[in-house]
């Protein structure tokens, strides 16, 4: 018997803002909209998170004008709503049993899934072995510390995106962050595009890596990963 296909989104478990007093974690659309893509494809969806438990959605998300149909859809969704009440613990999953590797962003993740170890390595792993792995808004800031085989940074050399600096500086939030995903990923050799405008959606792929720009990147990157994956 064939196992179904499927994708392993990994969200954050951190909801504060560094000392700003803000509450943060995941983007919600960045879950919501690939979640119903996935599974309109016929992918099984896990979630995962550090702690496992509830995955905190950053607050802003869930907020006019940042909502969206699917956002939306996803509250009134109860199977999907438990999904990310009870995410799995990352450390019981084996991403190896995974057709692809899904992060969407959130300001959140730069606190616990940019820094931990577990997390780099299985995407490491992943890539090396040509799993796809997509990455949108700050995720793609997780490939700060990711190394090649060679143990270069994985990104030297390759085409990405992710939420640009002018991005962050139009929320004023800027200062609020352990690091600015864009100034850290060109300082390891990437080649860093953004779209033209702030908040218009930008995908870029190189190899079986796939990074999106921002929230409005998020049904093009998941529209890009199940091409990828057919």
């Amino acid at each position: 018997m064939t196992r179904p296909r499927r994708i392993l989104v990994t969200m954050s478990s951190h909801a504060d803002l560094g000392v700003s007093g803000k509450k943060t974690g995941t983007w919600f659309e960045e879950v919501a909209t690939p979640y119903y893509l996935f599974t309109a494809a016929g992918f099984q969806v896990v979630f995962a998170s550090p702690l496992g438990g509830q995955a905190p959605l950053d607050h802003l998300s869930l907020r006019a004008p940042f909502t969206t149909a699917n956002t939306d859809r996803f509250l009134d969704d109860p199977a999907g709503m438990l999904a990310i009440r009870d995410t799995a613990r990352l450390a019981d999953v084996d991403h190896r049993d995974f057709d692809a590797l899904f992060f969407p962003g959130g300001y959140g993740l730069l606190w616990d899934l940019a820094v931990d170890s577990r997390v780099i390595r299985m995407v490491e792993q992943a890539l090396a072995s040509g799993t796809p792995v997509a990455m949108v808004c700050h995720a793609p800031g997780i490939l700060r510390d990711v190394k090649s085989p060679t143990g270069d940074p994985y990104v030297a050399g390759r085409k990405v995106t992710g939420f640009a600096n002018t991005e962050d500086d139009e929320l004023d939030l800027s200062r609020h962050l352990l690091f600015s995903l864009e100034d850290d990923l060109t300082l390891r050799g990437a080649t860093f595009t953004r779209s033209a405008a702030n908040w218009q959606p930008n995908v870029v792929q190189d190899g079986p890596l796939i990074t999106g720009q921002n929230p409005a990147s998020a049904p093009v990157i998941a529209t890009a990963l199940i091409d990828h994956l057919a």
